[in-house]
């Protein structure tokens, strides 16, 4: 089991996506947003979703540096939306 909250607080990215995306996440709505950002018919549990997200946003990441004309931001920041939602609906673990 990967530890996705850890992953995206370690997550160093321009602060303009990260506050966009932070204001987006009261319009999140899980059975809309995540079928069509990892392109699946179902929701799946949030963890399967997260390490969907998690390659999605590493893809997105790598075309934003390299300065590629392909490049969405609108995209990136739906992508992070989904991640920051998707990881307050994991469990939490108690501490021993």
């Amino acid at each position: 089991m990967h530890d996705f909250r850890t992953f995206l607080s370690q997550l160093r990215r321009p602060r303009l996506l990260v506050r966009a995306a932070r204001h987006g996440l009261q319009d999140y709505r899980r059975d809309r947003d995540l079928a069509r950002l990892i392109r699946t018919g179902d929701n799946p549990h949030p963890e399967a979703a997260l390490e969907q997200l998690f390659e999605t946003e590493e893809i997105l990441e790598a075309t934003r540096r390299a300065g590629d004309a392909n490049y969405s931001i609108a995209r990136h920041i739906e992508v992070l939306i989904a991640m920051m939602a998707e990881a307050r609906l994991l469990p939490h673990r108690a501490v021993v």
